[in-house]
């Protein structure tokens, strides 16, 4: 896991002082004509949403161009991605994705349209974010401990909500079960919204999904937080242990990466990859990224393809042990 969290001004004399390069203000020059997309797989309102749109909304002062947030939803993000392999080198295109996109769907769909390592080129990590395990206030346990206790003794109620089938925290779900060895059934939504409406409403007694959706409903005493992902406590709710604290060897975090088409130029990807840098590196940025409850990171292409790799081998064998299909 990198450590490498930092962030941006909105104010103009913040904007002055990241200093641009003379070769990126010249280039950016030459593609004024050009509009910039930055797709997402997921539809507006959701947290890679938000993610980009904070991208999007900083980008274009640096480019000197416009650079609009294009919502290409379908198949799990899978279309948004399909989409991106066929682009041409110009009009420029780029695309925010998941784990979800680059790592799930590659292991459990035949032809999911695309080759997640040979079709696109990664330009920079913006952001992680960490799981949490969550439960009704209807269910009478107040540690993760005591969950797994519960659900023995309640097996016809042992049922576990995460937010789509296929998803991370329907994988992290399948590795609390079976660390705790307990026999729960992961049961798939379409979305945090439905899932969160159940939880609160007692029809499903335990949800794993991402710390930002849960973390609002937690603060308002509809649910609580049992566990939280990540190998350190999270900031947001620094009294609720980690999986690991509470004796599981299980951790995990996802994040969200800006990708560039196999067609762009190298040299346009590194100019991106400077300026989502530098706009990952200012303290305005950084606050916007928390006010959603989410992990702002700085990270360069060669350290995000790193990432990649390492997080690909982390997962790789849980997809493929977990038998699951779409």
């Amino acid at each position: 896991m990198m450590h490498r969290r930092h962030f941006l001004s909105h104010s103009a004399a913040a904007s002055a002082a990241l200093a641009v390069p003379a070769w990126l203000c010249g280039a950016a020059t030459a593609q004024a004509q050009d509009v910039l997309r930055l797709v997402v797989g997921y539809p507006p309102g959701g947290s890679s949403d938000r993610v980009a749109r904070i991208l999007a909304d900083k980008m274009g002062p640096l480019l000197g161009t416009s650079v609009i947030v294009d919502n290409k939803v379908g198949a799990g993000g899978r279309v948004a991605a399909q989409g991106l392999r066929n682009a041409p080198a110009s009009p420029p295109v780029l695309m925010l994705a998941n784990p979800a996109v680059m790592v799930v769907s590659p292991l459990v769909v035949d032809d999911p349209g695309y080759d997640a390592n040979k079709d696109f080129v990664p330009v920079s990590e913006v952001n992680n974010y960490v799981f949490g395990v969550a439960v009704s206030t209807a269910v009478p346990v107040q540690e993760l401990s005591h969950l797994f206790a519960w659900l023995r003794a309640n097996p016809k109620s042992a049922n576990i909500g995460v937010p789509a089938t296929g998803s991370l925290p329907h994988f992290f779900a399948l590795m609390l079960g079976q660390q705790a060895k307990v026999t729960a059934e992961a049961v798939g939504y379409k979305g945090s919204g439905p899932l969160l409406t159940d939880l609160i409403g007692g029809q499903v007694p335990v949800a794993v999904d991402t710390l930002d959706v849960l973390l609002p409903q937690h603060e308002a005493g509809k649910l609580r937080i049992l566990a939280v992902s990540g190998d350190a406590r999270h900031p947001s709710v620094p009294k609720v242990p980690t999986s690991k604290e509470t004796g599981l060897n299980l951790s995990a975090e996802g994040w969200n990466t800006v990708f560039a088409p196999r067609s762009m130029p190298p040299e346009q990807v590194a100019r991106y990859a400077e300026v989502i840098q530098k706009i990952m590196g200012d303290p305005e940025t950084a606050r916007l990224f928390r006010a959603s409850n989410l992990d702002p990171v700085v990270s360069s292409s060669t350290q995000t393809r790193d990432r990649i790799v390492a997080y690909r081998k982390q997962w790789e064998p849980v997809i493929r042990a977990s038998g699951y299909r779409p």
